[in-house]
């Protein structure tokens, strides 16, 4: 199956909200020094993972070749959350 674009945005969209789920899980039993930090990576993960989506349905009623010219935009904010989600596994994986 080839998904579109439009598509596969979504889908990423969907693995943001559930990875962001499991690390607020993970807050909740954290130790109180560390809840501060924790907010402020997820907050960080949440205002990229915003950043997507905000686009996403900017776009959600465009053409597909509009959304052909925002791969590049998608990719790097997509980028960019794998790093947050990263820097916050190393920190508190």
């Amino acid at each position: 199956m080839n998904m579109s674009l439009k598509e596969k945005v979504k889908r990423q969209i969907d693995e943001m909200d559930d990875q962001i789920k499991v690390w607020e899980a993970k807050m909740d039993s954290a130790k109180a020094e560390a809840k501060a930090e924790y907010k402020e990576k997820l907050a960080a993960l949440k205002a990229k993972r915003n950043d997507v989506k905000a686009k996403f349905e900017e776009l959600s009623d465009a053409a597909e070749d509009k959304w052909e010219e925002s791969k590049e935009i998608f990719a790097s904010a997509s980028d960019s959350f794998k790093e947050g989600f990263n820097k916050l596994k190393s920190l508190f994986g």
